[in-house]
């Protein structure tokens, strides 16, 4: 009774490793330790990574650490795109710059996870080069420059983005 005890054992503790890995795949989540989350999925959520610097604050998906690397990771619902968004690669650039800052570890990469249906699913690794990070701090300057002044311009003449607007009920250029 004891030897088959123990083999139930291994075959159910076999098949939740198997189940954990295939749950990561989906997920777009490499190999390695999982040191963060902002879901509930996987453990409690985290408090918010910040930077002080740059005035940034942000928490991403997850963040993987393998060895002495760790890698964020943005998980993305929306239909998978034949190549990554604009805003979603400075997300994930915020991201990465977030994970130097705080943990003083510069990530090589972070990865895009577009979940759309299992058969469209799509992954990109975004290189994490000096270029990005440079015009991500610049992006920055100009978001916090814009910031302190008394009137901003829309920046776009997307109904979509117009209709989503937090500010749309007191903006005097919204496209109706």
């Amino acid at each position: 009774m004891l030897i088959i005890f123990a083999v139930l054992s291994l075959f159910i503790a076999a098949w939740l490793f198997w189940q954990a890995h295939q749950k990561r795949q989906a997920l777009g989540i490499p190999g390695g330790r999982l040191i963060y989350s902002d879901t509930s999925r996987w453990r409690k959520q985290e408090d918010a990574l910040y930077d002080p610097e740059h005035g940034l604050t942000g928490r991403p998906d997850y963040l993987i650490e393998d060895g002495s690397t760790i890698i964020p990771v943005e998980v993305k619902s929306s239909r998978p795109p034949d190549a990554p968004y604009d805003s979603h690669i400075y997300q994930l650039a915020a991201y990465c710059l977030l994970v130097k800052q705080v943990y003083g570890v510069r990530p090589p990469y972070g990865i895009l996870h577009y979940a759309g249906h299992a058969q469209t699913a799509r992954t990109f690794a975004v290189d994490f080069s000096p270029q990005l990070e440079q015009n991500l701090i610049a992006l920055l300057e100009e978001m916090h420059t814009q910031d302190k002044l008394q009137e901003v311009q829309r920046s776009h003449t997307s109904q979509a983005r117009c209709k989503a607007c937090g500010f749309r009920s007191i903006c005097d250029q919204r496209l109706d």
